[in-house]
């Protein structure tokens, strides 16, 4: 299902001549929904106003939306590719209990808008190069690596590319019959399945094999997997899982990049537990505010539990969208994504993923 936009006698000339988007907040226009799978959406937006869509193959968007009335903030990878770029394309996974997922789904429909920033993120095809490639993905972890695939052979001719994707079954194949005629059509794309389940209900001309991802799999299906340079996107325990097999096959983890945003707990200003009037190990302050932390809560249960404005979209070390200023005191980041170098020398840092070690002061 679509509507029109703008009347169609000026379709062609308002959208040759739009402005182009590269970063900053837009208001999204839903023009398309669709179900991919039984729990997995995908909805194309354009803007309000004709414009052109600029970003990196494999970077993300984030979303706000009031739910419950408090605004809520998630990132979701971009699926289409920017090789096409009059509409845009986000592929969600309708998660059990999710808040921002089930949001979505059940309420936003062609003809309704959303706020939308970004694109953020380096895991992309820009920022990282490669000649050979080997895109290894699981569950919805396959939207990047779709639009990975479609600015590939849509800009390149003859592109090596070599993609292992993992699912429960069949019915959980994301993108399916798109990856398949990619495969029909490009003879240097190859494409793999293993499934958990269900492998007799595929072709006969199926490439892959059953159970989970092994060195005995992985060495079947992608035999040169040594000379390729490996993205990896999926769940956490597949992430793992995978970081670990090709560390134990000597892979030269240089040529290793992943993406994830599962595993990220989520902190609501109602649930954060700081201790307060002085029973934390040390001090936040921020402008005239100090609050009591324990050491093993991040900055941002501090900020949030204060009721600050702070975008926290991923809350994984992914997104960078809560980069915030130390500007005295020692802290400790389990992830510096999306920092530049002289960004961490002025002491910028994630507030989802990072601990105090003093009494610190900060800047939002």
């Amino acid at each position: 299902m679509s509507i029109d936009l703008i009347s169609p006698t000026h379709c062609d000339e308002q959208q040759l001549n739009s402005p182009t988007w590269q970063h900053g907040e837009v208001t999204l226009l839903c023009v398309e929904k669709w179900q991919e799978t039984h729990d997995v959406f995908s909805f194309r937006f354009q803007g309000t106003e004709p414009v052109k869509f600029q970003f990196k193959p494999g970077q993300f968007l984030t979303f706000k939306s009031e739910i419950d009335g408090k605004q809520v903030y998630r990132s979701y990878t971009i699926s289409s590719s920017p090789s096409r770029p009059y509409s845009i394309v986000v592929t969600v996974k309708q998660i059990e209990g999710g808040l921002f997922s089930n949001h979505l789904v059940q309420s936003l429909d062609v003809g309704g808008t959303i706020t939308a920033s970004g694109p953020d993120g380096v895991f992309n095809l820009i920022d990282i190069k490669a000649d050979k490639y080997l895109f290894l993905s699981a569950g919805s972890g396959v939207t990047p690596m779709y639009s990975m695939s479609r600015w590939l052979t849509d800009t390149q001719v003859g592109a090596d590319i070599a993609f292992l994707h993992c699912a429960k079954s069949p019915e959980d194949l994301i993108f399916r019959t798109e990856l398949d005629t990619i495969n029909y059509n490009n003879q240097s794309f190859k494409l793999s399945y293993i499934l958990e389940s269900g492998v007799e209900n595929m072709p006969e001309s199926f490439e892959g094999a059953t159970g989970r991802i092994s060195a005995d799999s992985l060495k079947k299906l992608v035999a040169d997997y040594h000379d390729r340079t490996i993205f990896v996107c999926g769940p956490e325990p597949f992430m793992v899982g995978v970081k670990s097999l090709l560390e134990s096959l000597d892979f030269d983890m240089q040529r290793y990049h992943q993406e994830s945003f599962g595993g990220a707990s989520v902190t609501t200003p109602e649930n954060v537990t700081a201790s307060d009037g002085g029973q934390g190990s040390f001090m936040l302050k921020i402008r005239d505010r100090e609050r009591a932390m324990e050491a093993d809560q991040t900055l941002l249960e501090g900020i949030e539990a204060e009721g600050l404005p702070i975008i926290a979209a991923c809350r994984s070390g992914v997104c960078g969208a809560c980069k915030c200023q130390v500007l005295e005191g020692e802290t400790e980041s389990s992830s510096q994504m999306t920092l530049t170098a002289d960004e961490i020398e002025q002491g910028y840092v994630l507030a989802c993923s990072t601990k105090l070690k003093s009494d610190i002061s900060l800047a939002l």
